[in-house]
């Protein structure tokens, strides 16, 4: 069974820091993009930032460009996201996902449960 499972969210002052984890099981996904996704509260789901499956190449929403930093460790099988200059607007559900590497939400095959990170102004 493919599983990834986010970590790192939670309560954070506005210009705070937070590193986001997702570790996958069932499977690997070295050769495969992977991303994160955001949801608020009463808005869809958008895009945040992609990593190809080398990690040589990044791209990001403009609303998180030069703040976040997406991340892959093939070898953990894992994906990371560190969010420096936090802004209330970043609170949301912040999903990661495998198996695409684009702002499309659609090119992604498989999606973590979540982990709520909240700013405080």
């Amino acid at each position: 069974q493919v599983q990834l499972v986010e970590s790192g969210g939670g309560l954070v002052q506005a210009g705070g820091s937070l590193r986001l984890s997702c570790a996958a099981s069932g499977r690997t996904f070295s050769g495969y993009g992977r991303g994160w996704f955001r949801q608020a509260p009463g808005k869809e789901r958008e895009f945040v930032a992609a990593v190809n499956w080398r990690g040589a190449a990044t791209y990001y929403a403009d609303s998180v460009k030069g703040r976040f930093t997406i991340s892959r460790d093939n070898g953990k099988n894992s994906l990371y996201l560190q969010m420096n200059s936090l802004r209330p607007e970043d609170t949301a559900v912040y999903y990661c996902a495998a198996g695409g590497f684009s702002g499309n939400y659609d090119d992604y095959a498989y999606w973590g449960q979540g982990t709520q990170v909240t700013v405080s102004s």
